[in-house]
């Protein structure tokens, strides 16, 4: 089934050559070029992220970040909605009585078609719960070690008790024959404003051993970065200002100890093979992204109903037992979360942005916890 078109596919190997060098020390025959399809649903440079963190330079965020609120804290908030509600249903069935209201005396009203997109699911609140959890999406376009160590200069700052190394690439990725193969890290610690974050990094350059990309990444690596507030739910609520974060290291002005290579693509996954865990968006949604470890893929459909279909089909067959449910309006985005457990042990979720952007469907299968 064929998901891009056929434009995607015959430039997705094209890069642009050039003798010149862009003023971040990264050659421009580094920079892909990116079929307008995608192009258009880039995010800008430098796009924040989260607690003060931002897309490093040389790498590019593919669709908006994604952000939803962790099973933490909506099960925080649940029992004061309920009590919100009870006590709102109290009001109007008293109101009722006092009327002199009866249900066989109520003309049925006219159905109507709201095609407005769902309330945010704790709006009965005075104050609802923002998202505690965000998943930027990357496509390294310029040098991969330098995009990396960037990054890792920027998480060295925000969990400075961490321990995180900036210079040394054996500290997170693995190589065969210095070729690097993946690259994985996971770490927690309190940010320099008292915030207790995990932060999940992972660098994928797809099929070393077939020289074959992932799908949609224009045969460069794909790097993901989870941020989770993990302390107590309600006091992450309570300031939601950006970490005020000193400079990180320059990374430019120290050696990397391993002198690794990144091996190079020779073309995409193809587009008659499934994108993610033998799932295949349909036709009508185009993929922007995906990778393979773990497992994601991100997309855009022209309709809201179309990444509800696709979110539905790709929980149906893999969550066993009750598809858990959250929608979320902030920031002028509605967002629609769906997860449970697979029969692995999984976690499989979707996350479904609607904005002025657009429509974005992103879906994951993560790791047990």
């Amino acid at each position: 089934m064929r998901r891009l078109t056929a434009a995607i596919a015959a430039t997705a190997a094209i890069l642009t050559l050039s003798s010149c060098t862009t003023d971040a020390g990264v050659p421009s025959a580094d920079r892909t070029t990116v079929p307008p399809e995608i192009d258009s649903h880039e995010s800008g440079p430098a796009s924040p992220i989260a607690y003060g963190l931002s897309v490093p330079a040389g790498a590019t965020q593919l669709g908006p970040l994604v952000r939803y609120r962790s099973e933490r804290l909506i099960a925080a908030y649940k029992p004061e909605l309920d009590a919100v509600r009870a006590e709102q249903a109290l009001e109007e069935a008293e109101e009722a009585e006092e009327q002199g209201t009866e249900a066989t005396e109520t003309p049925t009203p006219t159905p109507t078609i709201d095609n407005r997109p769902e309330g945010d699911f704790f709006e009965d609140l005075e104050d609802p719960p923002k998202p505690d959890t965000f998943v930027s999406l990357m496509r390294i376009d310029g040098n991969p070690t330098l995009v990396v160590r960037r990054l890792l200069a920027e998480l060295s700052v925000l969990l400075p008790e961490a321990g995180i190394v900036t210079d040394d690439l054996s500290a997170y990725c693995k190589a065969s024959d210095r070729r690097v193969t993946g690259c994985s890290l996971d770490a927690s610690g309190t940010t320099p404003g008292g915030r207790d974050l995990r932060v999940r990094m992972s660098v994928d350059p797809g099929d070393v051993s077939t020289r074959t990309g992932n799908f949609a990444s224009l045969e460069r690596p794909v790097m993901r970065l989870d941020v989770a507030y993990v302390g107590d739910p309600r006091a992450g609520q309570e300031d939601r200002t950006p970490e005020d974060l000193d400079n990180p290291p320059r990374i430019e002005d120290t050696a990397e100890k391993t002198d690794w290579i990144w091996p190079k693509m020779d073309e995409d996954a193809s587009v008659d093979e499934p994108v993610i865990d033998g799932f295949s968006p349909p036709s009508s949604a185009t993929v922007l992204l995906s990778g393979q470890r773990p497992p994601f893929a991100t997309m855009t459909t022209l309709r809201a109903s179309i990444a509800t279909e696709v979110a539905e089909r790709f929980t149906s067959e893999r969550i066993e037992g009750t598809v858990q449910r959250d929608v979320m309006a902030d920031l002028n985005e509605v967002v629609i979360s769906t997860w449970g457990t697979g029969a692995d042990g999984r976690e499989v979720r979707t996350v479904h942005t609607l904005s002025a952007r657009g429509n974005y469907l992103s879906l994951f299968l993560n790791p047990a916890s």
